[in-house]
């Protein structure tokens, strides 16, 4: 692999070290940027890319190594840091405020005042002009609100900009796109680089950052693996060094699928586009893809928390037009969202009252109309026996417990109902290994007794080892579909990122 063509460096960090508890995010990762320069950052799910790139915006506070600009070593403890050395990042979830108008946005912080107060017109003038120094057609009055995503990240880009920034960084900036905003968006992006703007690319489309890029660095598992120049890559060479060499994960005890449970034929809801797919009782099917390709709609039409735009839904031979979360529960679908916190569990509730969630009306918890505080003590103190969560206390605040107690007492919960389907979406992440391990036992111990499982995991690990068979999602679509026996982990690697061609 050649080196890279020398540039003037403007930032250098070095030797970046980054920990979340037990999880080590960065692990020795230097990197150069020059100016003009155009720098995509490649790698899985977890590779470490945000966060190196969080640490060079002062959101994340290095464990160890530097950042340098122009050859002095520099403190950048939060973004204001950054900004004031001319670094500015757009991020994947906008940081926009609705109500307020284009203009309000960007001088938001920075707001030119008179006599003390917001100088709207002020602002008004200066931000127009911003938009028509760098070739971006913004109404500065229109609310952020009432505009197209593609049009509130224009926003985000001018405000940067607006603050002078030298390097930006853009994480994921075409993932809520259209194919013709992403062109407008990289037009103008090489023309600022042109001008002097270094620009640093995060992204999973490997077409996007071959044409983009002047420059591509790996990284894998939190190292920097390789840095290469466009002209020397290929999509299945820059997919092969984000995958590396793996050994193959351990198969699950085999198991003979039975009837169909699901069927989705050409199913279309939000990122959904295209999808057809069957699970059967007595397997898992794992749903491998980078984060935002779909993932996300395919378990909320499962589980009736959305509807079909197109396409139709059978669950267990009988047609779903119009699913609802109850009545999917009705028909024997349990879901292990992907947000516990949010979607799973009430942390001011007790231990024994999260058990009864979504079944408080009915036996053990519930004798007709009224609870029943015996039958729900009962059933909890079991299912905390059964699937070892602790302490052992049903009259506990869930939230006294730790993440991977919490999670598994959601799994308890969901199996109890004697589901026929399990929708597992990021069933173990966050968990230590421990808790992973149960969590992953629990699933292949309901396919064992006859359940289908789709699992739903950005660890493609997890899919691998897990799965009976995989089907791959890029861009709402089925880019591929492997049995066990068919798993090819580097294979798999690039249908995930669009790579149809080795």
């Amino acid at each position: 692999m050649r080196q890279c063509a020398a540039v003037t460096v403007t930032i250098a960090l070095r030797h970046i070290k980054k920990r979340f508890g037990s999880q080590v995010a960065l692990d020795d990762v230097s990197l150069e940027l020059g100016r003009g320069e155009r720098v995509a950052l490649v790698g899985e799910n977890g590779a470490g890319k945000s966060s190196l790139m969080n640490v060079l915006y002062g959101l994340y506070g290095a464990d160890a190594g530097e950042v340098a600009i122009d050859g002095k070593k520099v403190r950048l403890r939060t973004p204001a840091d950054a900004l004031a050395h001319g670094i500015g990042m757009v991020h994947q979830h906008f940081t926009l405020v609705g109500p307020l108008t284009v203009a309000e946005n960007v001088v938001l912080g920075r707001e030119p005042t008179k006599a003390g107060l917001l100088d709207l017109p002020r602002a008004k003038a200066e931000v127009a002009a911003t938009c028509a120094r760098f070739g971006f057609v913004l109404d500065v009055n229109a609310r952020v609100d009432t505009l197209s995503v593609g049009s509130q990240q224009k926003v985000e880009i001018v405000k940067a900009l607006h603050r002078g920034v030298s390097t930006l960084i853009l994480d994921e900036p075409t993932a809520v796109l259209t194919p013709q905003e992403a062109d407008e968006l990289f037009a103008v992006t090489r023309r600022l680089s042109d001008e002097g703007l270094t620009v640093v690319l995060i992204s999973h489309k490997l077409r996007e950052v071959l044409s983009f890029a002047t420059r591509i660095a790996v990284l894998r598992r939190g190292k920097k693996v390789a840095e290469v120049t466009p002209e020397e890559s290929t999509q299945a060479s820059l997919a092969a060094l984000m995958v590396g060499e793996r050994e193959a994960p351990a198969a699950p005890p085999a198991s003979t699928p039975g009837d169909v449970v699901v069927a989705l034929a050409h199913g279309a809801c939000g990122k959904l586009k295209d999808v057809s797919l069957e699970v059967r009782a007595g397997e898992v099917l794992g749903i491998a893809g980078v984060d935002g390709n779909g993932q996300r709609e395919l378990a909320a039409v499962l589980t009736g928390l959305s509807r079909l735009d197109g396409g139709t839904l059978h669950l267990l031979g009988s047609p779903q037009p119009s699913l609802t979360p109850r009545a999917a529960r009705r028909l024997g679908v349990a879901h292990i969202p992907e947000d516990r916190l949010h979607h799973a569990v009430v942390t001011d509730f007790t231990v024994a009252e999260n058990v009864a969630l979504g079944r408080q009306h009915q036996a053990p918890f519930a004798k007709g109309p009224r609870i029943d505080f015996e039958g729900r003590l009962s059933r909890t103190t079991s299912l905390l026996e059964a699937h070892d969560v602790r302490p052992r206390a049903p009259s506990l605040r869930l939230g006294a417990l730790s993440g991977g107690n919490q999670q598994k007492l959601v799994v308890a919960r969901e199996l109890d109902a004697n589901p026929k389907l399990l929708v597992a979406v990021q069933p173990t992440r966050g968990l230590d290994l421990a808790a992973v391990d149960a969590v992953r036992s629990r699933l292949l111990d309901f396919r064992a007794q006859g359940g289908a499982v789709v699992l739903v995991s950005l660890d493609l690990e997890e899919v691998l080892a897990l799965s009976d068979r995989v089907v791959v999602l890029y861009e709402g679509r089925v880019t591929g579909e492997f049995t066990r026996g068919e798993f090819d982990e580097r294979l798999i690697g690039e249908r995930m990122l669009g790579v149809r061609d080795a």
